[in-house]
């Protein structure tokens, strides 16, 4: 099942197709033009009650389907479609088609948490700061005309317009209050393409938040660019807190981007919800061979 609105989905999605033919089961493809329609197509697939649905997309696409999958026997794998592919990259998903379709015919699966903003389940990593202003800003069609390079363009116009906030982690006696650039809400370890989050783990029965402290923006400059080039001095720029459920609030108010997407405010309780998914996953990747 492809999004075709994706990045790369209505480009790619013949090529995905003939691909995924060639697996060693019988399957049944879908390519889905108009985004409002993927849940109630995702609903009728499951209803046939499947092994396993391979969904072709962008990070916001199966943040917003996995929530189909808890509870069910049906395993899901990803072939990345999208601008950053963040929860592929944490899984270890090759990025280009033949690779992510290996991984499929392969047959390796591992049990995964996913994490949770109230009660929305989600796969890789909400934020809050920049992230948001962003996707709630982006012209429709950017990120499909001028991919990766189209989008950091326009997140370097809304960088500027930018202001730090302050950031309440926890209840009670245990509460923290931080000035903070950005903060990250993570099951997995990659944000925007980059891996960030280091104590983050897609199996470790926890929700990590990370918080980049600091009230200039330039410190969000210095931590993403350390943390490109994996420098021990990102680590200087970051707090970070992880437990079953953490309750967030900031001032302002903000938003909360979900896997890219723009889906809640705070304040909000981050969650864990442990080993409730199963996902395709190369071999050298913790996984159950069958």
């Amino acid at each position: 099942m492809v999004n075709a609105r994706s990045r790369k989905g209505r480009k790619l999605f013949r090529k995905a197709r003939d691909l995924a033919r060639e697996l060693d089961f019988p399957i049944d493809c879908h390519e889905v033009r108009t985004p409002s329609l993927l849940d109630a197509t995702v609903e009728r697939a499951l209803a046939k009650k499947p092994d396993l649905m391979i969904f072709g997309g962008g990070d916001g696409t199966i943040s917003g389907l996995v929530d189909a999958l808890v509870g069910s026997d049906t395993a899901l794998a990803i072939l990345p479609l999208g601008t950053a592919n963040s929860f592929a990259r944490t899984l270890g998903i090759p990025l280009d088609l033949a690779g992510a379709i290996k991984v499929i015919a392969d047959g390796n699966f591992r049990r995964i948490d996913l994490g949770m903003i109230d009660r929305d389940y989600f796969a890789n990593c909400a934020a809050i700061g920049i992230s948001p202003l962003i996707a709630e800003t982006v012209p429709h069609g950017l990120k499909a005309w001028g991919g990766r390079l189209g989008y950091l363009a326009w997140a370097a116009w809304k960088f500027l317009r930018f202001k730090p906030f302050v950031i309440h982690i926890g209840e009670g006696e245990r509460e923290r209050t931080l000035c903070a650039v950005e903060a990250r809400i993570s099951n997995g370890g990659f944000h925007g393409g980059i891996e960030l989050i280091d104590e983050a783990e897609l199996d470790s029965g926890v929700i990590v938040v990370q918080v980049v402290t600091g009230t200039v923006r330039g410190r969000l400059l210095f931590n993403w660019f350390a943390s490109i080039l994996r420098l021990d001095a990102r680590h200087g720029t970051t707090m970070a807190f992880q437990g079953h459920s953490i309750r967030i609030a900031t001032e302002p108010p903000l938003p909360i981007s979900i896997d890219g997407e723009v889906l809640a405010r705070t304040p909000v309780t981050a969650h864990v919800a442990a080993a409730v998914i199963e996902v395709a996953a190369p071999r050298d990747s913790t996984e159950r061979t069958s």
